[in-house]
């Protein structure tokens, strides 16, 4: 996240980034961890930056992420190679509404009666 923007690194020459460049719009799809899956889909203006330093420095953030720790600034010149090899980019993702399909888990045998039916799911404003 960069204030109310979704930051998401890939390689320019994904689909997802080509989308983006030619349509202006994504969405997102978040799934649930648990079973049955349930999700919550974001959908937003976007679009494609490719200066270095954010790349790299988003890509820094997403190690560090990975990783549980922020990375050493003596890994940036190996991120800074990765990136120009790969022809990463951020994807600026801008959110403006979402639709969520509401959660029903069965935990246990009683869970499951007539009263288990799932919704058709809400749009929400950002």
């Amino acid at each position: 996240m960069e204030g109310d923007d979704i930051l998401v690194s890939t390689m320019g020459a994904r689909a997802k980034a080509k989308a983006v460049e030619r349509l202006g719009k994504t969405s997102l799809c978040v799934l649930d961890e648990q079973w049955p899956p349930t999700y919550l889909v974001v959908y937003c203006t976007a679009k494609i930056e490719t200066e270095p330093q954010p790349v790299v420095d988003l890509m820094m953030r997403i190690a560090g992420v990975m990783a549980g720790k922020p990375m050493p600034e003596t890994v940036r010149p190996l991120v800074e190679e990765g990136a120009r090899r790969e022809g990463r980019v951020v994807v600026r993702l801008t959110p403006y509404s979402t639709f969520h399909s509401p959660p029903k888990h069965v935990h246990r045998e009683s869970d499951v009666s007539e009263k288990l039916l799932h919704g058709l799911g809400d749009a929400l404003p950002w």
